[in-house]
């Protein structure tokens, strides 16, 4: 036993190290705080993120932490997973592709005491990462290539509880620790201008997060069973401080002068709402379809303008919207199996998110993904508990006049499923 705590303690103390980020190369991720990252995991991401009605005593769930109490009694979960992508950038007749991967999370879950769960990791929030040229001609400035470049991301690192509250109420709260940093610096090279312009924007996260679910279950007839499941995000201020460089280079005098800008309590969280519904039908085939709306039209963002500074404005964000729907099937439950393929899962899904940022004062690209994926089981001479999956995920963003980006996304994750709290008793 003490190996096996010393064990997950290792393997969660990388996780934190490798900042449990999501990979990107995405030129969209230089707008708000970066790409919004997938937060679901192994079984979730087989049926495209969706979550908020699943519950599951084999699998970890934090998207609704209401279902941390399913966790089975004699149970310890612990689940960990990487993804890498292949993704193609259109625009018009150019192209480029990119290819990414990330050490993206670790979770783990058991239960405290009757129909109360504990769940615990290192999850992604949102990721920063693009480099490309823009170039344009100006009687003036004769060609100006502009160079963007970006790094960082925001990570959480999380603790929640969840307790059945009657028969079929549950109810949970997840508390994270949100950290992380976020640079972005936009470089002019002019061919006939002696004068350019060197903008860099960074910032330093260090806060927390805050989510609450509720899920209730339903028997349907003796075969199925109907949970509903709900989500609340708290919004708040992350009291931290955008920092803003301009660097005036002259390059026949050789003169740099530099002016700094900063500004206080520059980013918010939104407040977030999530519905879900999930049927299961003898424990063999299990639908569901969840939906999200993320405020982040109501929060204020840092924003420069020649004539005004660096200062935070309203109306670069809008309320980001996102909805799913994923099957999962097994041929036959865990008691009535008799060979191999009896448990192997089979997944599919599919969802649609507008997005949380405005580009120029048009709308950012909308989202459409598909994904696939199994489930194999971990067959060893203890148990069949512990299940390697496998996804693949297909991803088109995409917005009139901007950028065409497709993702093709694997994802591997395996989940730990061990009896560490059983009592062995000798006749």
């Amino acid at each position: 036993m003490k190996h096996r705590i010393a064990g997950c303690l290792l393997l969660f103390a990388m996780a934190v190290t490798a900042g449990a980020q999501g990979g990107t190369k995405s030129p969209y991720s230089q707008f708000g705080i970066g790409m919004l990252n997938d937060p679901s995991q192994s079984m979730s991401r087989g049926m495209n993120g969706v979550g908020y009605a699943l519950r599951q005593g084999s699998q970890v769930n934090t998207l609704n932490p209401a279902s941390y109490s399913g966790v089975d009694s004699l149970t310890m979960l612990f689940d960990m997973g990487l993804s890498g992508q292949f993704t193609s950038f259109e625009e018009g007749s150019v192209r480029r592709n990119v290819k990414t991967a990330a050490f993206e999370y670790a979770v783990g879950s058991f239960r405290l005491w009757k129909n109360v769960g504990l769940a615990f990791g290192v999850l992604p929030y949102s990721s920063v990462g693009f480099d490309y040229k823009s170039v344009s001609r100006d009687v003036n400035t004769g060609t100006l290539t502009e160079t963007f470049t970006g790094s960082g991301g925001l990570h959480q690192a999380m603790i929640g509880v969840g307790t059945k509250v009657i028969k079929p109420l549950s109810v949970g709260v997840n508390v994270a620790y949100l950290w992380g940093d976020v640079s972005r610096t936009v470089s002019p090279t002019a061919s006939t201008a002696s004068n350019t312009l060197t903008k860099t924007y960074s910032t330093s996260v260090s806060s927390y997060k805050l989510d609450a679910g509720v899920q209730w279950e339903q028997p349907i007839g003796k075969t199925g069973v109907l949970t509903l499941g709900a989500i609340v995000g708290f919004g708040h201020n992350l009291k931290n401080t955008a920092d803003m460089t301009i660097v005036s280079k002259n390059t026949l005098s050789n003169r740099n002068d530099t002016a700094s800008f900063s500004v206080a309590n520059a980013l918010e969280l939104p407040m977030s709402y999530g519905g879900g519904v999930a049927y299961n039908y003898k424990g063999r085939l299990t639908v569901a379809a969840d939906f999200l709306i993320e405020k982040w039209g109501d929060t204020k963002l840092p924003n420069y303008s020649s004539g005004n500074g660096y200062k935070l404005e309203r109306g670069l964000l809008k309320d980001r919207k996102k909805a799913g729907i994923g099957l999962d099937y097994v041929p036959k439950p865990e008691l009535q199996a008799r060979k191999y393929t009896d448990l192997i899962h089979y997944r599919i899904g599919a969802g649609l998110a507008t997005p949380y940022y405005n580009i120029n004062g048009h709308d950012g690209p909308t989202e459409i993904s598909l994904s696939a994926g199994i489930a194999l089981p971990i067959v060893n001479k203890w148990n069949n508990r512990s299940v390697l999956n496998i996804s693949g995920q297909w991803v088109r963003t995409k917005a009139d006049g901007f950028i065409t980006d497709n993702t093709f996304r694997i994802n591997i994750g395996i989940t730990f499923n061990e009896r560490w709290f059983m009592k062995m008793k000798v006749d």
